[in-house]
């Protein structure tokens, strides 16, 4: 059993997802979550990302945030050899649960300085209505 485990962390190290464990470890979409009387807003940290790397999705409940970087830099010399070349293709993602009742039109974002906020609005209890169906006797 303990080997196992030896296993399992080895390759967790070796093969980092991109789960909220493991990004906001790193530092990367840390978010701070604030309630207020009919919504939340959601801070959520991306610097170095620029607004059209991220993207936001809203499907079955599930709000997820990604963003994607690619960089790619070669410098050359006067006689066009290869001095350095490098490249970096990074993704990160984070995903909440929302809940149904929430439409994408009723969810705001903004990216300012870095801070992705979004506005998500609270589950609106609709006030019951009594009423009576008659049920039809045959």
């Amino acid at each position: 059993m303990l080997l196992s485990n030896v296993f399992s962390d080895m390759f967790d190290d070796m093969f980092p997802t991109t789960s909220a464990r493991s990004a906001a470890g790193n530092g990367m979409m840390s978010c701070d979550v604030k309630e207020f009387g009919d919504h939340y807003e959601l801070d959520m940290e991306l610097a170095g990302f620029r607004k059209e790397d991220i993207k936001a999705e809203l499907k079955d409940g599930y709000l997820t945030i990604k963003a994607e970087r690619h960089t790619s830099k070669d410098d050359s010399d006067a006689n066009g050899r290869v001095v350095r070349s490098e490249r970096f293709m990074g993704t990160c993602q984070r995903t909440f649960y929302v809940g149904d009742h929430v439409k994408r039109e009723d969810v705001s974002a903004a990216y300012e300085d870095g801070v992705l906020k979004l506005n998500i609005p609270k589950k609106v209890e609709q006030p019951k209505v009594d009423v009576t169906h008659l049920i039809d006797i045959q």
